[in-house]
């Protein structure tokens, strides 16, 4: 298929085929589309298919969904999608934008290099943290799916999940070799069906309830690390899924899933784990924590599904051939005749491997932990906000900062520096009661999803620290006291510095400080046993560190690896 598909398109392998300078022009393809890079742009074509979830068969049809492309990128990536233009016939000839017969359309976007797609790029903690802003802010942009609209039913959530089991028992029948990992395959994907419609079943309120709180929005629909771009160290998503709304109006957790997947499944577990944070952070939707598992076990296998339609393909997800008069060493020749290399996956492992593996991910991502409950107890600059950083980074455990969840309760930006009018309503009693019971509200809803909650606050009254600590009693997990202790001159230069700097959420100064001394009630002789205490003047190891906090409790530890004054002043 692929030769005569491709045949009338043979001359867009020409420089001279494109109306503007063009040295040599590359050649990519994928289970659904076309690429051509020439010169600084690159023009993207669908692929004339159908496979049940996308149809580019018809002219018109690959007409709409490039001028959709095009509007749908343009929310996250206006600086790469320009515009869609003409693929003509002249004289026998196949040109790019001119004036001629109509043959096709393709979308033009600006060229980038590869090295800078995220799934190469050298991650850091600022990177995540915009990445996690900007989808934050992209889905709060977005409205709500009409009401009126089957998007986000529980039968339109569950029917795209059960569409990958066909295509994945197909790829795995004519995997040859390997008899005994293609059999455990088989085995795992019909434990993954049978738990996607248990867990399916049990979720259903949860869905409903997302639908009815307006959770069911037209996001981007294939967000990976393959999918962003970074320029001038600003994340650029691009590649929106067009072809198909009802896998683009679904809920925003389930792009958040398929990020945290994503970057976990590289290896980097940590900036998964902080990305979520921060998305939860920005955006305040902890409850869609509840559906999290469920939908990264759905993209472990869509994923697994790509690779399975490329496996049933034969073909490779890489160059199909560059430009004229000599293609780069290493490309696949255009005739169809010709032998293919081993069909490979953007990941680098071979089509067959990314099923497996990603088979293998999505059991993993079936898994729960028993949660724990962590709670901070020190004053303004004892390094309560550091310590939950490291600490969710590296442990499975969801941050609640009470600054951000303060100012969220009064419409308050997290990051703004309040006004005096603004502190004066932010710390009354009546809004610091309010918070501590949001505080306990999203603990409770957390845990009993399944993840270990780390509360962000001073816990400076016994009866605040009492309250959770019946809350960790009720639901019969483990519960820890985070005592953060430094020397009282190193309190006040670190809150003087975060002021200086103003960054961060709190806005605690000498003045609160020293309120907060005069108020502080230290712990009790019963909550002693479950106190772990952490001076944070004097640098430790993260191992260590991790190893008080997991082991047991009421034992004093020496100090927090490198918390600086300038660098780590958060409360």
């Amino acid at each position: 298929m692929l030769a005569n598909e491709l045949a009338p398109l043979a001359d867009l392998l020409d420089p001279g085929a494109y109306p503007h300078p063009v040295d040599q022009v590359e050649g990519l393809i994928t289970h659904i589309s076309q690429i051509f890079l020439a010169g600084d742009y690159a023009y993207k074509l669908k692929r004339p298919v159908s496979l049940g979830f996308v149809d580019f068969s018809t002219l018109g049809r690959r007409r709409f969904y490039c001028e959709e492309e095009l509007r749908l990128n343009r929310r996250l990536a206006p600086q790469l999608y320009l515009d869609v233009v003409p693929v003509v016939r002249v004289r026998n000839q196949v040109r790019m934008n001119v004036e001629g017969e109509v043959i096709d359309y393709a979308l033009r976007m600006r060229r980038f290099e590869q090295r800078l797609l995220l799934s190469q790029h050298p991650l850091n903690e600022s990177l995540v943290d915009r990445l996690a802003e900007r989808v934050a802010r992209f889905h709060s942009s977005l409205s709500p799916a009409p009401p009126d609209t089957p998007y986000g039913d529980p039968s339109a959530v569950l029917a795209p999940m059960l569409d990958n089991f066909p295509p994945l028992r197909s790829a795995l029948a004519v995997c040859e070799g390997q008899e005994a990992e293609v059999k455990r395959c088989l085995q795992r994907l019909q434990r993954l069906e049978r738990w996607t419609r248990k867990r399916f079943a049990f979720l259903r309120p949860v869905i409903e309830q997302r639908r009815r709180d307006g959770f069911i929005r037209e996001c981007h629909g294939d967000m990976h690390r393959g999918n962003i771009v970074v320029l001038d160290e600003q994340p650029l998503i691009f590649d929106c899924l067009e072809f198909n709304p009802s896998l683009r109006w679904i809920d925003t957790m389930s792009e958040v899933a398929f990020l945290t997947m994503d970057l976990a499944e590289s290896g980097a577990s940590s900036f998964s784990r902080r990305l979520l944070n921060r998305y939860l952070e920005v955006s305040g939707d902890y409850a869609g924590l509840r559906l999290l598992r469920f939908y990264q076990v759905y993209r472990a296998l869509v994923r697994a599904k790509v690779s399975a339609i490329q496996l049933m393909q034969a073909q490779p997800s890489q160059a199909i051939e560059t430009g004229r008069p000599s293609p780069p060493s290493g490309s696949p020749p255009l005739d169809a005749d010709a032998p293919s290399p081993a069909p490979r996956c953007s990941s680098g492992l071979s089509v067959r491997a990314a099923l497996f593996h990603y088979l293998a991910l999505a059991k993993t991502c079936t898994g729960r932990h028993r949660p724990k409950l962590f709670i901070t107890h020190g004053l303004s600059g004892s390094g309560k906000t550091w310590i939950g950083n490291l600490l969710r980074e590296h442990l499975p455990i969801i941050q609640i900062r009470s600054d951000i969840e303060r100012k969220r309760l009064c419409g308050v930006a997290p990051q703004s520096r309040p006004s005096a009018q603004q502190v004066a309503q932010l710390y009354t009693a009546d809004v610091n009661e309010r918070t501590y019971a949001r505080l306990l509200a999203l603990a409770r809803e957390l845990i009993e999803a399944g993840f270990s909650v780390l509360v962000d606050a001073t816990f400076l009254q016994r009866r605040q620290r009492a309250r959770f600590r019946a809350l960790a009693q009720t639901l019969n997990c483990p519960h820890r006291i985070l005592v953060m202790q430094a020397p009282m001159h190193l309190l006040r230069e670190r809150i003087s510095a975060r002021s200086l700097v103003g960054a961060d959420a709190s806005d605690a100064d000498i003045d609160v400080l020293s309120l907060q001394i005069a108020n502080h009630e230290p712990l009790t002789e019963a909550e002693h046993p479950m106190a772990v205490f952490l001076n944070s003047e004097a640098p430790m190891q993260i191992e260590a560190v991790l190893a008080h906090v997991a082991g047991d409790p009421g034992k004093r530890a020496p100090g927090i690896a490198s918390l600086s004054t300038a660098s780590h002043a958060a409360s």
